[in-house]
């Protein structure tokens, strides 16, 4: 399903969604889950789907907990990151209610088992509800400590064939070669290669998915979330953030 030399204009067939979970938050006024932020998400999500797209979404939990915070914090780290974990399934449950709300058939996969709530993780699975038209919504990370949700991403876009693995973020409308907030001068890349951006050290993604996705040549477009439209545009293939690809 991944095709490497997509054009501008072209719509991706299926994609991967990476949500940060601050997405879920919205301004942090109204707790760990802004509902508000969370059916403007659904609205876009539901809209792509309808124009033709299939699509998968992986859901981070830091609206939740941070375990490289709780860390710092006296929290041992595996136990941390197993509460964030936890974090993503409140936040995927959230969407998947919200997306049906809105007339979308919705599916909530765990890669750690929660029974009670959601379907465990199955590949095979996934793909046939991604065939029959349902949105998969991944949640539980990879199922272990010490892993973002960026390499969770990165290996559930290959397991489940995504053309593109589109990263949603929160403020920020591509990759740049400093960060803007602290550099007026910064400079935002349209394209660059996965070797660029690891040699840089750009902020795309951790690098343990970052390399994970030029291993298995999995196109990424970095756009920001908060500009209404944007999960839509993406998927139609409109040339919005950045998008890293192994031929820039």
């Amino acid at each position: 399903m991944s095709t490497p030399n997509h054009q501008p204009g072209e719509r991706w067939p299926r994609v991967l969604l990476k949500l940060s979970g601050e997405a879920f938050a919205g301004d942090g006024s109204h707790g760990v889950i802004d509902y508000a932020a969370v059916a403007t998400i659904a609205s876009e999500v539901a809209a792509l789907h309808k124009a033709g797209t299939e699509i998968a979404i992986v859901v981070g939990g830091g609206n939740v907990m941070r375990g490289t915070l709780a860390e710092k914090a006296g929290m041992e780290r595996v136990t941390a990151d197993y509460i964030g974990t936890l974090g993503t399934v409140v936040n995927a449950l959230a969407l998947q209610d919200s997306l049906e709300q809105q007339g979308v058939d919705t599916r909530v996969q765990t890669a750690l088992p929660i029974q009670a709530v959601a379907e465990p993780y199955i590949r095979r699975r996934a793909l046939r509800h991604l065939e029959k038209g349902r949105v998969v919504i991944l949640a539980g990370g990879t199922g272990n400590p010490y892993f973002t949700t960026d390499t969770a991403s990165a290996l559930r876009a290959s397991e489940v064939r995504a053309a593109a693995m589109l990263m949603a973020k929160n403020g920020t409308d591509g990759v740049y070669d400093k960060d803007p907030r602290q550099h007026t001068d910064a400079v935002k890349f349209d394209r660059i290669t996965y070797t660029e951006a690891i040699d840089r050290r750009l902020k795309v993604m951790d690098l343990t998915a970052l390399t994970f996705c030029m291993e298995n040549n999995m196109p990424i477009v970095v756009f920001d979330i908060n500009v209404p439209g944007n999960i839509q545009r993406v998927g139609a293939g409109e040339q919005i953030g950045t998008i890293v690809t192994r031929d820039a």
